[in-house]
């Protein structure tokens, strides 16, 4: 139990001791993607090596003899695409190692813990050059780590080493030294904005809600995130939760509630698992509950699992599903401020915004604008995903420009590629290209290119990517997200996703290219829910950037991509085909002929366009054409 400040100062400074008397840390990354690819065998038999080895202290207590190392999970070490990934740590210094086996564990064990040394094999390697550190490493290196700054450093689930951290020291600053309105002004001065997709003030939303007559409120976390191939505010709850929880504190104090939420999609059960255990290990220390520190301050944190509907990422939505009914939007006025959880006034957050709370308590409001732009200061976490070298998760200073990030952070396009465009904001974002990649990306300046910064989703496309397929996917899902209240959405997304399916199925008309564009600037005016009036962006974005591409499916039935099935054309190089048969044996319509030892065809009136073909020939003979 922690019953005063005095006590909070002394368990964290006991905590730095314990974290200091390590000689060893072996840090393996326990996020999501490593824990799919075998990270937790590796993190059990670190623990078996280490416990059976001859003069190693795992359970370390006071005047134990024996080197102290220590086996952690951690949250996302950044690199994914390279997982499993473990660090060994030795005071300051810090090996980085991707890709590793359970067969490396004992390598690893006698090179780089029990000895100095390093195993190369295993080492983030680029253009021939390798990197022993991980603040070496060129996708680290150049980003500006706030909110995931813990992240692959401490134990994801140890409170102590929260503490050691400088945790809840931002916490203990507000509750004991400054008044509620006091840490409201700093929020508002810092100019931090939501950065779940709409950018909004945070300490505008605060302000709204403590100036508020009811006194009854609530603090939420939309931890929803269902944009495709996202994954920053789920690394966050996974590697670094007393974070989130803290940051919500503070803003439970601030506008004078006693209660927060953390809304979490059910498909983040590692998030849940580590929100709940961090939850019960502060209200087992008296952190969170009644009387918190001593003082009169109360508050107490619930989760609640999302079903995975897309539209819950939308406040009154979510709100509605915590309450237990159907998660759709509502008319507003009222706004969440005035009329949220319960038809209480709410501060309705998302995971990044409540994260970057301690710091901006802790060290200031102008030391947080010195981060990013005038308009938009801080970071920005980016899930970097698609055809590039380094796909992962990553935090730069807004205002940073996509050139810097594709190339410098994300080392460029995979083989060679050319870069055509990334999709920026999910299925509600937009597109940009080439000439876009200078510009800064913060919530302004992108706007005026008809994309939208969202949650924080990149994904980087090359020539080899259809632009009306990628029109086509991500209509598919808004629609089939779409919660159907309101008409323009409901219908007009049917709509776009039926024009769509007719044009990369090689039966669209030019006409169709006007309607599309009608119907897309309908519903994003008349949508109800920021949702619906964002669902037409990457429709919109695409026909003016790639207006061509439309064109040449629809006039030359071509897809130059040779992405869309029904543009596709199989054809065999009789001066590469030996005659083996073997196409021929596996195609399912029966589409080719020939005779042994001498080349075959394929009959394009008969061909189903499957590719089973291509796939079973030896030679390489067989091609598709646009």
């Amino acid at each position: 139990m922690i019953k005063s400040r005095d006590e909070l100062n002394r368990a964290c400074e006991s905590a730095k001791q314990s974290l200091a008397s390590y000689d060893c840390r072996i840090l393996v990354c326990s996020g999501t993607g490593c824990i799919a690819t075998g990270s937790q065998k590796i993190y059990e038999e670190f623990q078996k090596i280490a416990g059976g080895t001859p003069g190693i202290v795992i359970d370390f207590k006071p005047h134990d003899e024996g080197r102290h190392v220590g086996v952690k999970k951690t949250g996302c070490q950044g690199v994914c695409e390279l997982g499993p990934l473990v660090r060994i740590q030795k005071g300051d210094k810090v090996v980085q190692y991707t890709k590793v086996q359970v067969s490396d564990c004992q390598e690893i064990f006698d090179t780089s813990v029990t000895a100095d040394g390093v195993v190369e094999r295993l080492l983030y390697t680029q253009k021939g050059v390798s990197y022993k550190s991980p603040d070496e490493i060129p996708f680290i290196a150049k980003q500006t780590r706030v909110v995931l700054e813990n992240c692959g450093k401490f134990d994801a689930e140890s409170f102590d080493e929260y503490l050691a951290s400088g945790g809840f020291q931002a916490f203990q600053k507000a509750l004991f030294e400054m008044k509620p309105a006091d840490v409201v002004d700093e929020i508002d001065k810092s100019g931090l904005r939501g950065r779940g997709g709409g950018g909004f003030p945070a300490g505008k939303k605060w302000k709204q809600v403590a100036g508020q007559a009811e006194k009854e409120r609530y603090v939420v976390c939309n931890g929803d995130e269902g944009d495709p191939g996202a994954f920053m505010d789920g690394s966050v709850m996974e590697g670094d939760p007393y974070k989130l929880i803290e940051g919500m504190m503070i803003a439970g104090y601030a506008v004078g509630s006693q209660n927060g939420y953390i809304y979490v999609r059910a498909e983040y059960p590692m998030s849940v698992a580590r929100l709940r255990h961090a939850i019960k290990e502060l209200e087992e220390r008296n952190m969170l509950g009644d009387h918190i520190l001593g003082t009169d301050f109360c508050f107490h944190m619930h989760i609640n699992r999302g079903a995975g509907a897309f539209v819950c990422g939308e406040g009154s939505a979510l709100t509605a599903s915590i309450e237990g009914n159907r998660g759709m939007p509502r008319t507003k006025p009222p706004r969440t401020v005035e009329k949220g959880l319960w038809a209480k006034p709410t501060v309705l957050n998302n995971v990044e915004t409540y994260a970057n709370v301690p710091k901006i308590i802790l060290q200031g409001s102008d030391w947080y604008r010195s981060i990013g732009t005038e308009g938009t200061p801080g970071t920005k976490t980016f899930s970097l995903t698609g055809t590039i070298q380094n796909t992962g998760l990553i935090e730069v200073p807004m205002g940073t420009t996509l050139r810097e990030i594709i190339f410098d952070i994300g080392g460029g396009l995979k083989d060679g590629g050319t870069f055509k465009a990334v999709q920026i904001g999910g299925p509600s974002g937009g597109c940009l290209t080439e000439e876009h990649l200078d510009v800064p990306l913060d919530f302004e300046s992108i706007k005026k290119y008809g994309a939208i910064v969202g949650s924080g989703g990149l994904v980087v496309m090359d020539d080899h990517t259809c632009m009306v397929e990628v029109a086509r996917f991500f209509m598919s899902f808004t629609q089939r997200e779409s919660c159907g209240k309101c008409t323009p959405c409901r219908e007009g997304t049917k709509r776009m996703l039926e024009i769509l399916e007719k044009i990369v199925a090689g039966n669209g008309e030019m006409e169709d290219l006007d309607r599309l564009e009608e119907i897309a600037q309908m519903v994003k005016n008349m949508a109800l829910c920021g949702l619906g009036k964002s669902a037409p962006l990457p429709v919109l974005s695409t026909l003016k950037l790639f207006r061509n591409e439309y064109e040449e499916h629809i006039v030359d039935k071509k897809c130059r991509a040779k992405v869309c099935q029904a543009m596709r054309r199989f054809v065999i190089d009789p001066q590469k085909c030996k005659g083996c048969g073997k196409c021929a044996r596996n195609c399912p319509a029966s589409a080719i002929t020939g005779e042994k030892k001498a080349p075959h065809k394929i009959d394009p009136n008969i061909c189903i366009k499957c590719g089973a073909c291509m796939e079973n020939c030896a030679f390489d003979a067989i091609s598709v054409e646009a």
